[in-house]
């Protein structure tokens, strides 16, 4: 198992590698000039004399590989530039908003296991019956319900209507119930039918029809019958997790969070290449380390995934 971790590990360095090259490269490409966006933001008249001399500062009269090895070398030293809108360093920025949006996303990760898993059981456990296909339809609407209209009629109800539960007070757990509920809807309706659906498959099994004949307890089998269905369960809350990472965005604005995806929207607008640079390479970032972790995650659950892999590569 130590030996398939410190394989996955290796294999992603490569893969950062030529990430941070197109996302420096991709940046580069834009037809707005970092000079001049950071002029602009500085408030300071774009004439000639003061671009020549702002690239001299930025590092922007280099060529493009000597300026990539530079910031290369000094995102691997924490250190992300200086913000061209608040002058401050990236990295400050980045400790202030980004526990914001992890908090989110957690949360809203914990909804979608908790209830996922436990619904899903739920309507394997009654198949075919009133509270099934019920189940189904709540998971038809979660899918089909835009999270941001659910977040609007979430906030006219509690907030507007009864008065509670506003999400523009100081931040507290208080403040996450209303933009965690409109994040992990859709996650939450996707993942109650993969449980049941992969329940449902792993217990018409000839090992799960043999211990129901021999009327062994039905609360241990349906544990076995859950613990074999979750390689499929597994990956797929994998996905979710960058899919609500990247969703926050958009519940981050509609509810006023100070998260990590509203900084860089603001920063897109205002052409913040330092933030841009650090908020694209964080994500990925993220991911990545989410399917390391999904990966170990299958590997301990089923040893013939981490076995098949070695014997590949050998």
């Amino acid at each position: 198992m130590f030996l398939f971790i410190i394989r996955r590990i290796l294999t992603l360095i490569p893969i950062l590698l030529a990430v941070s090259f197109i996302v420096f490269g991709i940046l580069r490409l834009s037809p707005i000039d970092p000079a001049f966006a950071y002029l602009t933001q500085s408030q300071i008249p774009p004439t000639q004399e003061a671009l020549e001399l702002t690239r001299i500062e930025l590092g922007l009269d280099k060529p493009f590989f000597v300026q990539y090895g530079i910031w290369l070398k000094n995102i691997l030293s924490f250190d992300f530039g200086i913000s061209y809108v608040t002058k401050r360093p990236v990295l400050d920025d980045i400790l202030y908003y980004l526990p914001t949006t992890l908090n989110l996303a957690f949360l809203s990760m914990f909804v979608v296991i908790i209830f996922g898993i436990a619904l899903g059981v739920l309507g394997a456990i009654k198949k075919d019956s009133i509270i099934d296909k019920s189940l189904g339809v709540f998971s038809f609407f979660c899918v089909s319900m835009p999270s941001f209209w659910f977040g609007f009629c979430l906030i006219y109800v509690f907030t507007i209507y009864f008065g509670i539960l506003s999400p523009y007070e100081e931040l507290s757990l208080y403040s996450y119930i209303l933009p965690v509920a409109t994040l992990s809807l859709m996650s939450l309706g996707i993942n109650t039918r993969l449980v049941r659906v992969s329940f449902l498959e792993h217990k018409s099994q000839r090992s799960t029809l043999y211990a129901l004949a021999r009327n062994l307890n039905k609360s241990t089998i349906n544990k076995k019958v859950l613990y074999t269905s979750l390689l499929p369960i597994v990956t797929s809350l994998g996905m979710h997790f960058g899919e609500l990472l990247g969703g926050a965005v958009v519940v981050e604005i509609l509810f006023g969070l100070p998260g990590f995806g509203r900084y860089a929207v603001s920063a897109i607008y205002s052409h913040d290449y330092p933030v841009i640079q650090a908020f694209m390479i964080i994500m990925v970032l993220i991911f990545v380390i989410l399917n390391l972790m999904v990966d170990i995650l299958l590997a301990y659950l089923n040893p013939q995934i981490r076995y098949q892999k070695a014997k590949n590569e050998a």
